[in-house]
């Protein structure tokens, strides 16, 4: 516990803490917080967008691991966005998922998201540093 605690304010984790305190508190107070969330997954993805931009030109090359992880954010956000503000209908029956054009999309979201983790998974196993760090331990 005491290593967690030295942890916590070593690594300045405090900070993170409270500035994710404090905007929580005011999409609460204003009432707006899927407003919030969406908007923070849009500056999540221009970070990841620059974040890939920079990298191809410093190593030209292109990062795929950064450019998944911007599509997969923007996925999630579709997601969000279709079953917070755009969903209204109720789902009795299996059957309701295929009649509904909302909830058909949501199921494609699904799909593309299950599908987009699964390549990230396979540009961080086949990425260099992955495969160098298994010959550095042979």
């Amino acid at each position: 516990m005491k290593k967690t605690i030295i942890n916590f304010f070593s690594e300045k984790l405090y900070i993170e803490l409270t500035i994710a305190a404090v905007l929580f508190f005011v999409a609460l107070v204003l009432d707006m917080l899927m407003d919030f969330i969406i908007y923070m997954l849009y500056f999540i993805i221009f970070l990841e967008i620059v974040r890939a931009v920079v990298n191809y030109i410093r190593e030209e090359r292109v990062s795929l691991s950064l450019l998944v992880d911007a599509f997969i954010i923007l996925a999630l956000r579709e997601f969000i966005v279709n079953v917070v503000k755009v969903n209204k209908e109720n789902l009795n029956t299996f059957e309701a998922i295929f009649t509904s054009s909302v909830n058909m999309n949501l199921l494609v979201l699904s799909g593309v998201i299950v599908f987009l983790l699964f390549i990230r998974y396979l540009s961080v196993i086949s990425s260099q540093r992955y495969l160098l760090k298994d010959k550095n331990h042979d």
